[in-house]
């Protein structure tokens, strides 16, 4: 039997070595968020910060902090709900052997939520003053709920079964909100609330929204995962909890709340009014800037008795949230075929952000009866990919054709790579989508939910042998130095700064590709990266992913040498070249406050309270 409530599981990882408690108070500004991510990037235990500075409430960090620890968590559940999964990929598969069938049906049996007369979590009201007040980056715009899981219901189809839960950021003050009566709701688009919103301002009325904070651990994943239409992620917490999920009716309040939830804000938000929100450090490495974004008007907060508010930090991959796209990769990989037809996998590669690169094996089937030497069928998967959900916030699509390579592991990043760079054409392999949409905090395009996106397929046997070794005559052009060799087949170089946007960028590149004849040596070198430190994004794959795939959008930053245009579609005959420098219109890269750090380091020494935790 899985969690009924996070106070259970909190329990039962401190009687198994998972979880240690923090005596020390912490300042909620700063150090709990550094204290966390520092506790990830060692594989910490979950920590329960006891003492809070100006707050009541204990605070939990960490609790998803390795794959490991996640499937410890939901352990009890794990099989039956990998069985109902499977049942809808296989069905066959629910008789190898039978023993499936009954976990599938006995998961099955928890999909629906049971209501419950009486809740612990309605039990006391407080202040939204009274929260913690989490700020985790030095220029964040006041303090965040940094795993809130956001109710709303379709305004024309009231009831769980047409609802949405969804884990949107809330901007608890600050800015110009009205103290404790109004939050900022940030949801990107392709989200679910969206349609709930627009619905609700369709009929001109305000939209009830609820915000839950902790509870059944089930029901942060649930928030997160990328359920088909028409499995309410309610019904999905109660299969991976290993429980029907207990919903409870607040008096006079529109909608349910889970009986065992931690803390409950419920408010309404009104069809047009927005209100500036944050900046907020994010999970690409940088901060999203201040944007208009709804207003929740809260209108009651509610919390249980012994209530703890667990958080989280996010930065430049990996943080704590990797885990959480890891687990959700494990529970939905075997859908991929189905949903799309044709392809094998998708791994959305979380050191470039996620959303900017994503890399997939598809299939050519179109001529069977004769070999094929170019991509055909992949184009039509690599359409269905970017169609489908989240996933069309896709910049970057890298897709291969597994009957070139049936052992690729796509998430082998570097073998992957090197199978792309063997066997693509950059005369025809490059097909950009240009005034798309791409993830609202991607600021590499040209505007806000702005940019291209460049899909490059890959099939037939390797075209090229990929250098391993600088060639003897670069004669880089003046403003261009320190190459680096970052994979094979791949110089990172460094250019001149980009201090203007429009001419400068291209004038830049286009006078670094003119430099070169298509014959000259620099073109064994399938790929050439131009960024600001060589050194740095050559120094590991988890670097040249990040630089490369965030600072860069395809349509504005991919050049070539000796480039050409025929029939509207770009090319080149020598080498790629990816403009990877930062532009003056990025966010700027998230930084510890360096007193804070020095702070948390003198408590980590041998004997004091933080020591091999962080």
């Amino acid at each position: 039997m899985g969690y009924a409530n996070l106070h259970s599981c909190i329990c039962d990882l401190e009687r198994s070595g998972q979880l240690r408690r923090i005596t020390i108070e912490v300042d909620p500004h700063l150090e709990l968020a550094a204290i966390a991510r520092r506790a990830y990037a060692r594989q910490a235990p979950a920590l329960l910060f006891e003492r809070v500075r100006g707050c009541r409430f204990p605070v939990l960090a960490n609790l998803y902090g390795s794959l490991e620890r996640t499937r410890y968590i939901f352990r009890d559940s794990l099989p039956r709900l990998q069985a109902l999964i499977g049942a809808k990929s296989d069905p066959a598969s629910l008789l190898r052997p039978p023993t499936r069938l009954l976990a599938a049906l006995h998961g099955a049996s928890h999909l629906l939520p049971r209501r419950r007369r009486n809740a612990a979590v309605l039990t006391h009201r407080c202040q939204l003053h009274d929260l913690p007040q989490l700020v985790s980056w030095p220029a964040d715009g006041g303090p965040f709920i940094t795993l809130p899981q956001v109710y709303s219901e379709h305004p024309a189809q009231p009831g769980w079964r047409h609802s949405n839960l969804g884990m949107y950021r809330i901007q608890l003050a600050g800015n110009a909100y009205a103290a404790n009566q109004e939050v900022g709701l940030h949801y990107q688009i392709h989200r679910g609330i969206g349609v709930h919103h627009q619905a609700a301002a369709s009929r001109g009325q305000d939209l009830p929204v609820n915000v839950f904070v902790g509870g059944p651990p089930a029901l942060a994943v649930a928030a997160v995962m990328p359920l088909p239409e028409g499995l309410p992620e309610l019904a999905f917490a109660g299969a991976l909890a290993g429980q029907r999920l207990a919903l409870a009716q607040p008096p006079g309040w529109p909608l349910p709340v889970p009986a065992e939830a931690d803390f409950v804000l419920c408010g309404r938000v009104a069809p047009q009014q927005t209100k500036p929100e944050g900046p907020f450090g994010d999970h690409l490495g940088y901060y999203s800037l201040i944007h208009d974004f709804p207003v929740l008007r809260v209108e009651r907060v509610y919390h249980r008795p012994g209530a703890i508010w667990p958080f989280t930090s996010v930065g430049r991959p990996p943080q704590e949230d990797t885990s959480f796209g890891a687990f959700i990769h494990e529970l939905t990989g075997t859908l991929i075929p189905q949903v799309l037809p044709g392809v094998r996998a998708v791994h959305a590669v979380d050191a470039a952000g996620v959303h900017p690169l994503l890399l997939a094996i598809g299939s050519e089937r179109y001529t069977p009866y004769s070999p094929c030497d170019r991509p055909q069928e992949l184009l039509t998967q690599a359409c269905a990919i970017l169609g489908q959900g989240q996933l069309s916030l896709a910049k970057y699509l890298l897709i291969a054709n597994e009957q070139d390579a049936a052992q690729l592991d796509i998430h082998d990043c570097a073998a992957f790579l090197q199978h792309m760079l063997q066997r693509c054409d950059w005369r025809r392999d490059l097909h950009f989508h240009t005034h798309a949409t791409i993830d609202t905090l991607d600021y590499s395009g040209t505007g806000l939910n702005q940019g291209s996106k460049v899909v490059i397929a890959a099939c037939g046997p390797p075209r090229r042998s990929l250098p391993e070794q600088l060639p003897e005559r670069l004669d880089l052009p003046s403003g261009f130095s320190a190459p680096q060799i970052a994979q094979p087949g791949v110089l990172v170089l460094q250019g001149p700064p980009c201090f203007a946007l429009g001419s400068q960028p291209t004038a830049d590149l286009q006078r670094f590709c003119s430099h070169y004849a298509t014959d000259h040596p620099i073109n064994s070198f399938p790929l050439l990266i131009l960024c600001d430190d060589s050194a740095f994004t050559a120094a590991t794959l988890e670097n040249l992913l990040w630089i490369s795939f965030t600072r860069s959008d395809p349509a504005r930053d991919l050049y070539g040498i000796g480039a050409f245009q025929q029939d509207k579609h770009w090319g080149c005959n020598g080498a790629l070249v990816l403009d990877a420098r930062r532009k003056p219109q990025h966010a700027p890269p998230l930084e510890d406050d360096a007193g804070v750090i020095h702070r948390l380091e003198s408590w980590a020494v041998h004997g004091g309270p933080l020591h091999g935790i962080i």
